[in-house]
């Protein structure tokens, strides 16, 4: 992930520079750590997390270990992470039917990096045929590439044709590592050519920061390196290159942090600005003033992109139902308005019935190619501006007056009912959308997917959907012996309330906003204010205002709920009912 480091003095007023922190070095320490902890385990499954990322769950040590690997241009990265992967999009392109069949069910030999790129190789024995997945973690370039024994690309994360690149990535061709940075291999680095770049640097720019000339000029020095080195060198990490005088101290930064990845003695750390994670690396960040000690090299990527992209393990499959909520809603929205200008319209429709009768009235009056008929029609008023067709006769216009008022007359009486049913539509997609924030499992995401495709909102195409199991109500029993019952979802609330509670029981819903319907099972006996507040804070836990401090929360007998008209299941219109505000509370 990319974040503001500071503004270069070289770059124009208002310009931000961001940093990719996936550099080579923490490439190196994620394949030191993937390799001690990975090496000999079986791969369990392989997954599609989204469209440029695909996850590995493999077991080794004892352990079930989960492996992400992201091909996003803004996000690519690498690592071991601690929630367990699900699957995201429900279609099973090439490169993971090739990953169920020749990496699952493989052992991982080593996983190794390439010096000084940004790239990992995971090699995987398998019974079918060994194989290696290649992780390219450069930004917009980035890829994830399966490579049979003999180098032939077997697919990837990203298919590059000869139009796009001149670096081709398609089944079938061989591989071919991405071209090296330009610049001095770090191994080549002396003293007397780190002061002649630093010179041509100054030279060429007298505002060129050091940082960005280390970066320029050496391979596999990132952003966040050269302002390390800078920093350590100098105190300063913004130093600029004409302002170096002694070359020494940035050679010896340079080598004392080249020595983790010769010795592969890692000290990964986060680096905060207030509660703010602004950086990772394999190595202590000085020039931060809070820099925090790590457990593993994975835990920091994996803090630090959780902080920016969220921990949602289900977010891409959550993409989908979300965009289609949100398409849906907008022509609901779309027709909404043009029934709501039908309806203004309509308000002229005895203006029109009148000009009809008064074109007849004055029929007499209307030449050939007249434009516009004055109409006396009160005495002590202006007279009746009427628009004629020039093309028609008195009598045919006023037949158009007259169809254009039976139209109007017909809206009048059609519009306020497709007004009430658009209402309904969105009510229903608000309600999809709480169900949506709500799941916790991928059966509740395939919930919400299938009840958007019954109501013709998502298009499911040819695919056949995966069998996934019904979700179920959440049942709380109270400290006072009673049941209560949760929908959590629209298919969850129609259960709830249609089929599980009986008319005495207590019934419970967030006023006037979408939520989970619920039941107080009674059994015929009163029920205790703590069992009440109880079943409201759930159904304002569940619901589109969870995180409010206070919800309002309705409560009636069941008998006076009612199904709402229309299709949609647990929409329901209700009556008699009392309201109290609470605090939301899970279970």
């Amino acid at each position: 992930m990319e974040t503001r480091c500071g503004v270069d003095n070289s770059t124009p007023i208002g310009y931000t520079f961001v940093i990719m922190y996936f550099d080579a070095l923490t490439t190196a320490a994620v394949a030191d750590e993937l390799h001690s902890t990975l090496q000999g385990g079986r791969v369990q499954q392989a997954l599609l997390l989204d469209e440029l990322s695909v996850g590995l769950e493999i077991y080794a040590q004892g352990q079930r270990h989960y492996l992400l690997a992201s091909a996003h241009p803004q996000h690519a990265r690498l690592h071991l992470t601690s929630h367990k992967l699900r699957r995201g999009p429900d279609v099973t392109p090439s490169l993971l039917q090739l990953l169920r069949k020749f990496v699952r069910g493989g052992r991982v030999l080593r996983a190794w990096q390439p010096p000084f790129e940004r790239i990992l190789r995971l090699e995987v024995g398998h019974p079918a045929g060994n194989t290696t997945l290649i992780v390219e973690v450069m930004d917009r370039h980035a890829n994830v590439i399966l490579v049979d024994e003999a180098g032939q690309i077997m697919d990837a994360v990203k298919r590059v044709g000869p139009q796009m690149s001149r670096r081709v990535v398609l089944p079938g061709q061989r591989y071919k590592p991405p071209p090296p940075r330009p610049g001095l291999a770090p191994t080549d680095l002396t003293e007397f050519r780190l002061r002649r770049l630093l010179a041509e640097a100054a030279t060429a720019n007298a505002k060129m920061t050091a940082w960005r000339a280390l970066v320029q000029g050496i391979q596999g020095v990132s952003p966040l390196l050269g302002r390390e080195i800078v920093f350590r060198a100098t105190g300063d990490a913004q130093t600029l290159a004409a302002q170096v005088s002694r070359v020494s101290p940035f050679l010896d930064a340079f080598h004392d942090l080249l020595t983790h990845l010769r010795e592969s003695r890692w000290e990964p750390c986060l680096a905060y600005d207030g509660k703010e994670i602004v950086a990772f690396a394999p190595y202590l960040l000085q020039q931060y003033a809070d820099c925090r000690p790590v457990s593993g090299t994975s835990a920091a990527v994996e803090a630090y992109f959780e902080s920016r992209l969220g921990a949602d393990a289900y977010a891409a499959a959550r993409r989908r139902a979300a965009e289609a909520i949100e398409e849906a809603r907008r022509r609901v929205e779309r027709k909404r308005d043009a029934l709501g200008r039908s309806l203004a319209a309509a308000d002229h429709a005895e203006e029109l019935r009148l000009k009809g009768e008064m074109t007849l009235a004055y029929a007499h009056m209307v030449e050939p190619g007249q434009t516009e008929l004055l109409a006396p029609v009160d005495p002590d008023g202006p007279p009746l501006r009427i628009a004629l067709d020039p093309k028609l006769t008195a009598v045919e216009n006023a037949q158009r007056y007259f169809r254009q008022y039976d139209k109007a007359k017909g809206a009048v009486q059609q519009v306020p009912a497709r007004l009430a049913q658009a209402d309904l539509e969105l009510g229903y997609l608000d309600q999809l959308a709480t169900d949506l924030s709500l799941a916790l499992s991928r059966p509740e995401i395939a919930e919400v997917e299938e009840a958007l495709s019954q109501a013709g909102y998502l298009r499911t195409g040819r695919r056949t959907p995966e069998r996934t199991p019904r979700s179920e109500p959440l049942v709380v029993n109270s400290p006072d012996g009673f049941r209560i019952l949760v929908g959590r979802n629209s298919r969850q609330n129609e259960q709830v309330t249609f089929k599980r509670a009986v008319p005495d029981d207590l019934w419970l819903h967030a006023r006037g906003i979408s939520g989970g319907h619920v039941v107080i099972k009674s059994g015929g006996r009163e029920v205790p204010e703590r069992t009440l507040h109880q079943a409201a804070a759930l159904a304002a836990y569940y619901s589109r205002d969870r995180h409010e401090a206070l919800v309002a929360v309705d409560v009636l007998a069941r008998r006076r709920v009612r199904r709402a008209k229309g299709k949609h299941p647990g929409m329901v219109t209700y009556r008699g009912e009392r309201t109290m505000r609470i605090k939301p509370g899970g279970e």
